[in-house]
C-alpha cells in the first residue's frame, strides 16, 4: 500500500502570509494525482510538505497510514524528481543514479542490478559511462527519474520536472512518463502549471488557485463539468470563451441571448438547467473554442463576426474573431472540415458568421462565479 492522505494541511510564513488553506485530499495506492495551477498557487509548497522538505504549519500528512508530519525526508519512502534535475557533473550517469543506494551502504551487485535495470527502462544504458554536461535535457531528466527510480520508494513525486524542456521533448517525456507509471506501478504525485500535462498524465486532477483547491476530478470531470469559472477558463486550450447574458425559460425550455441572437440550451444541458431549477436572468456564458461551428449568414442562431487573426495549426485553425459589440471569440475548427476556398475565405479581415453548440454550454452565477449545474 502507498496511499497519501492530507488533512486540512496549512502552510504559513512569517505567521502571516498563508500559502496553502486546509488541503484535504486521500490519494489512493498506485494512483496517479496532478497538482495544477498558475504560477503560486501553492502546488509545490504541498508537494514539498509531502516530501518533507517544507515544515507544515498545521494538519497532517499520512503516507501509507502514518503521521509522518516529523519525519525526515530521507524516513518516509518517498523519491523526488526535481525541476532542474539536481544531478551531481562530476559524477558518471551511473554514479548519479547510485547515489542514494551507497549512502544507503547497498551491495555493490545489488546497486549494479539495480541501476542497470532502470537504465534499461528509460532508454539510457548507453549513457551510462557519461557525466551530465555530455547528455541533452532529456537524458538529463531521464537519469534525475532513474535515481528516483533505483530507491523502491513507496510514493514518486515529481515538481514540475518537464518545465526546463522544449516542445518536442516534453512530449516525448509526457509518453515516457506515461509508461513508467505502467512499469513501476506505484502511486505518483505531479506538479505543473502546464494544463496539457495535468489531462493527459492524471488519474485525478487537483485544480488550485491562491493556496486553495478549487476542483478535484478526473479529467473529464474537470473538463465537461467545471465546479467554477476559474476551472473552466483554467482548464482547455484555447481557453473558454466567457461573455455575460441572460438565461430565459419559455415552455419548459432554457434559452441565451448572446449578442442578441436567441440560442436553445438543448441535450442533457437543457435538462441539467430544468432539474436544477436553474434561476433565469443574468449568466456568465462559457463555450469552448471547439464548440462554436462556423454557420452561413441567415442560418438559425448565426452570429455575425469579423476575422482579426488566423492561425493556422495544421489539423485545425484557431480563428480570433470579434463580433459586431466588439466582443472577441476564439474559434477553433479542423482543416479537414474546409477545402482550400473555405480556408482562404477566413483571411483576416473576412466576415464569418457562427454558432454556439446549445448542449455543451457551460453557465455560471455572476456574482459566486459558480457553476449554475453543480
Amino acid at each position: 500500500m502507498a496511499s497519501v492522505k492530507l488533512t486540512k494541511v496549512k502552510k504559513v510564513y512569517d505567521n502571516k502570509v498563508v500559502a496553502v488553506h486546509d488541503f484535504d485530499l486521500d490519494i489512493k495506492d498506485k494512483e496517479f494525482v496532478v497538482f495544477v495551477g498558475p504560477s503560486g498557487c501553492g502546488k509545490s509548497t504541498t508537494l514539498r510538505m509531502i516530501a518533507g522538505l517544507e515544515e507544515i504549519s498545521d494538519g497532517t500528512v499520512e503516507i501509507d497510514g502514518e503521521v509522518v508530519n516529523d519525519l525526515q525526508p530521507k524516513d518516509r519512502n518517498i523519491a523526488m524528481v526535481f525541476q532542474n534535475y539536481a544531478l551531481y557533473p562530476r559524477m558518471t550517469v551511473f554514479d548519479n543514479i547510485a547515489f542514494s543506494l551507497r549512502l544507503q551502504k547497498v551491495p555493490e551487485d545489488v546497486i549494479y542490478e539495480k541501476v542497470t535495470h532502470a537504465a534499461e527502462i528509460l532508454g539510457i544504458t548507453d549513457y551510462l559511462l557519461r557525466k551530465p554536461r555530455a547528455l541533452s535535457g532529456g537524458q538529463r531528466q531521464r537519469v534525475a527519474i532513474g535515481r528516483a527510480m533505483v530507491r523502491d520508494s513507496k510514493v514518486f513525486l515529481m515538481d514540475e520536472p518537464l518545465s526546463n524542456l522544449d516542445a518536442k521533448l516534453r512530449n516525448q517525456m509526457r509518453a515516457e512518463i506515461i509508461l513508467l507509471r505502467q512499469k513501476l506501478d506505484t502511486t505518483f504525485i505531479y506538479v505543473t502549471h502546464d494544463q496539457t500535462e495535468a489531462m493527459t498524465l492524471g488519474d485525478r486532477i487537483v485544480i488550485m488557485k491562491d493556496g486553495y483547491i478549487q476542483q478535484v476530478g478526473t479529467p473529464t470531470e474537470v473538463f465537461d463539468m467545471p465546479k467554477n469559472l476559474f476551472v473552466g477558463e483554467f482548464i482547455g486550450a484555447p481557453k473558454m470563451n466567457v461573455m455575460r447574458t441572460e438565461l430565459s425559460r419559455e415552455n419548459g425550455k432554457f434559452f441565451v441571448k448572446p449578442f442578441g441572437v436567441k440560442l436553445e440550451v438543448d441535450g442533457a444541458k437543457g435538462e441539467a438547467l430544468a432539474a436544477k431549477h436553474a434561476p433565469t436572468g443574468g449568466v456568465i456564458l462559457g463555450v469552448r473554442p471547439e464548440h462554436i461551428q462556423l454557420t452561413t449568414a441567415g442560418a438559425p442562431g448565426a452570429i455575425p463576426c469579423t476575422v482579426e487573426v488566423n492561425e493556422m495549426m495544421g489539423s485545425e485553425l484557431h480563428l480570433h474573431v470579434v463580433t459586431e459589440d466588439g466582443t472577441r471569440l476564439i474559434v477553433r475548427t479542423p482543416t479537414v472540415d474546409l477545402d482550400a476556398a473555405q480556408r482562404d475565405a477566413l483571411s483576416n479581415g473576412s466576415r464569418l458568421y457562427v454558432t454556439f453548440r446549445g448542449k455543451v454550454m457551460h453557465f455560471f452565477d455572476p456574482a459566486t462565479e459558480e457553476n449554475l449545474l453543480n
